[in-house]
């Protein structure tokens, strides 16, 4: 259903005298962010000042995009991790691509504000990997508001995400499959088969096509380029095999992710234009895993035209992903590969923004795009770093000092009453 989105009204606002990360590559010193009308004015030195503005003196802090999650569970896993809110897989079939996780999203999930509060300004929240084709992602502002709507990112495309691997195995094979890799190929191609045959029926009928079918809807979106495919996909051979997938049923996959191996086919990745969205350093905990390396994003980045991306898939993660990509630089220097501050921020800005197909509108900090921006009182990549204020399209939406900026949802506000004796 449609976006019901609107921004908070705000005054414009000049961040004076900052360090700032633009997202696409630049570091500018002492320099001044003009945010207006919900949009970026300017950025640079010497400002011309607006009189109504409101001037935050950001001497010694730094300034940067606001950061954006490609690959989250919040609000279709939300805290309290109780069975009663575990909406994020519809595990009834190896393929329900009809199902849609904004129409799962619970706007309370106290973990919003609480990604919020590190620098998430936007998400593309997904459902799980039980499935081959679990359905459609959802990509949302980072808002309070009582409906997903109102959080729904206004012109934002949907996210397909499928899976690879263990994960449709291990569920499905006790449910009359598929029990194998080569069975989740099978499944991927019959459902994609399918999905060429119901376009080509609708295209010949006269009368519009007859019946939609929900789930071919969908899939025939991915193929029309409507939906941008996102493949949790862990192995380098079985990131292939979806490469290969992808041009026999003529579909663009925007990202794999999870990918502990993508270093094994970075040149690949780089040449076919497929992001890779990875941790820094999660391996081992399955046997998909076990060929994973610390320095995994480090070796796709550098590859000339590659897109990584630092993702969270965590209620934690979400809350430190500045701190994520830090990690990356670490492992990337203890093997000689130096990476400035200015060029990690577009693995947490620009390079999810593109893969999610929103670059035109956030990801970097350049004129007329919208005032999404984070200041921090330090390096954004230093283990003591902390967002000080957070900015959606231009107004001030969380500020670590004034708590009537910290928002909380109304469950938390429920429990507060609780245990303050008010039942």
């Amino acid at each position: 259903y449609p976006s019901t989105y609107k921004r908070v009204m705000s005054p414009p606002v000049l961040l004076q005298r900052a360090t700032v990360l633009t997202g696409n590559g630049l570091r500018l010193d002492a320099a001044d962010v003009l945010m207006r009308d919900g949009r970026i004015v300017a950025v640079g030195n010497g400002l011309e000042v607006p009189a109504d503005a409101v001037r935050v003196d950001a001497s010694g802090k730094w300034v940067t995009p606001g950061i954006i999650d490609i690959h989250s569970h919040l609000g279709v896993y939300p805290s309290p991790g109780a069975s009663a809110h575990s909406d994020g897989n519809e595990a009834t079939s190896p393929v329900t691509a009809q199902v849609w996780a904004e129409h799962s999203i619970w706007p309370q999930d106290p973990g919003f504000h609480a990604a919020l509060a590190g620098g998430v300004t936007a998400l593309q929240i997904l459902p799980g990997s039980a499935n081959l084709v679990g359905g459609r992602g959802v990509t949302v502002k980072n808002v309070s508001s009582v409906s997903y709507q109102g959080m729904k990112f206004p012109g934002a495309p949907w996210g397909l995400k499928m899976a690879c691997g263990e994960n449709p195995k291990r569920v499905y094979g006790q449910k009359g499959g598929p029990s194998t890799r080569m069975g989740n190929i099978a499944g991927f191609r019959a459902a994609f088969a399918d999905a060429a045959d119901y376009m080509k029926k609708r295209r010949e009928a006269k009368d519009g096509g007859g019946k939609r079918d929900l789930k071919l809807d969908t899939l025939a979106g991915a193929i029309n380029g409507d939906i941008r495919v996102n493949i949790h996909c862990y192995r380098a051979d079985e990131m292939a095999i979806m490469l290969d997938l992808a041009k026999e049923f003529g579909f663009r996959i925007a990202a794999f992710h999870h990918g502990v191996e993508a270093y094994k086919i970075a040149d690949r990745l780089a040449a076919e234009g497929v992001c890779a969205a990875l941790w820094a350093d999660w391996w081992g905990f399955k046997m998909e895993s076990f060929d994973g390396i610390q320095e995994n994003i480090a070796l796709v980045d550098r590859v000339p035209g590659s897109c990584a991306i630092v993702h969270s898939d965590s209620d934690e993660g979400i809350q430190r992903l500045n701190q994520e990509a830090a990690k990356v630089m670490a492992n990337a220097k203890r093997i000689g590969i130096e990476i400035a501050p200015e060029h990690a921020i577009q693995w947490l800005t620009a390079n999810p923004a593109r893969a999610m197909g929103i670059d035109g509108q956030t990801g970097t900090l350049e004129a007329g795009k919208m005032a999404d921006v984070v200041l921090w009182n330090g390096n954004p990549f230093s283990s003591y770093a902390q967002a000080e204020q957070v900015y959606v399209d231009g107004a001030r939406v969380y500020d670590r000092r004034d708590p009537s900026r910290q928002p909380k949802s109304d469950f938390l506000l429920g429990q507060d009453l609780m245990r303050g004796g008010v039942r």
